[in-house]
């Protein structure tokens, strides 16, 4: 019954496309999403996978509003162009 709700670090990383390392390390460090290990064996729920994946979602909307938002004028040399040319 487990099984059925939860995933394994090698099927969570398939599902990704990332190495099952890198899993590891975020364990390690803290990142990524909330895991059960149970016995020595590790599995993450599967509706914290999803949470973890909408919480990833929205940090790249709010990245790509706040760009967005940005005034993209083209920024000035702050010195001459020519004169750059000369001294190399």
């Amino acid at each position: 019954m487990l099984h059925r709700h939860c995933l394994n670090q090698k099927e969570l990383a398939r599902r990704w496309g990332i190495s099952h390392r890198t899993l590891e390390r975020w364990r390690y460090t803290g990142q990524g999403p909330a895991f059960l290990k149970l016995g020595g064996r590790v599995f993450y729920r599967l509706a914290e996978i999803e949470a973890f994946e909408q919480s990833q979602l929205q940090l790249a909307l709010k990245i790509s509003e706040a760009v967005a938002r940005v005034d993209h004028r083209p920024r000035r040399l702050t010195a001459d162009p020519a004169r750059a040319a000369r001294v190399c």
